[in-house]
């Protein structure tokens, strides 16, 4: 009976703690959200994405997600910094990883004022493993997984599936979207020479 008692004891602390994924309620949190057909395709199927559609030179919209210890990441933390944004599908897929990899060893090019992030809705859990796995130590990795706010924001989340298309973003000390790449494929690496000329003018003008 005891162990009975201790075992439901704890699952309102896990909830509490937010180690438990919900996919229910992320479903219903994103019920409400806009959707469009976009030109993004996973195969030969275009792929429906969730959320507010963002056009270049507006404000970048705020959102929070979280690290690999659950502590809350925000875009408000980078004020004054230019900002670049890697989003995934998962780091547990091979193009991922790549792109993953790819933007960490492109960390050491760049000025302090520059922030690289790589944003999936992996839990944090597999995130964290992935990087000590793949030594991906210079840039952070941070997850969508708990609130989908970054997804539902910048209308990237893709419906029915939970997980974030592929994308890359620039945003510039002060706060403006100045560069947003859709990549087509879901399955294709991104154009990393483009986002990453795009950066260089970007860093001239500020």
């Amino acid at each position: 009976m005891m162990k009975l008692l201790r075992k439901h004891c704890a699952i309102p602390a896990i909830i509490s703690a937010g180690l438990l994924s919900l996919p229910a309620l992320a479903i219903d949190l994103t019920a409400q959200l806009p959707s469009r057909i976009s030109e993004v395709k996973a195969g030969n199927q275009q792929v429906v994405l969730l959320g507010q559609e963002l056009t270049v030179g507006q404000r970048a919209p705020a959102f929070k997600v979280v690290d690999n210890n659950f502590k809350t990441v925000q875009l408000s933390d980078f004020s004054g910094k230019t900002v670049l944004i890697s989003v995934i599908p998962s780091v547990d897929t091979g193009i991922c990883s790549l792109q993953t990899k790819r933007f960490n060893s492109e960390v050491a090019n760049l000025p302090d004022e520059v922030v690289l992030l790589t944003i999936s809705t992996d839990l944090p859990f597999a995130q964290k493993r992935y990087c000590q796995q793949e030594q991906v130590a210079d840039m952070a990795v941070v997850s969508d997984a708990v609130w989908r706010d970054f997804g539902s924001n910048y209308g990237l989340l893709i419906k029915d599936m939970g997980l974030l298309t592929r994308a890359i973003l620039l945003i510039d000390n002060k706060g403006h979207l100045q560069y947003q790449q859709l990549v087509p494929e879901l399955a294709q690496e991104p154009d990393y020479a483009d986002a990453l000329t795009a950066l260089a003018e970007l860093l001239k003008k500020s």
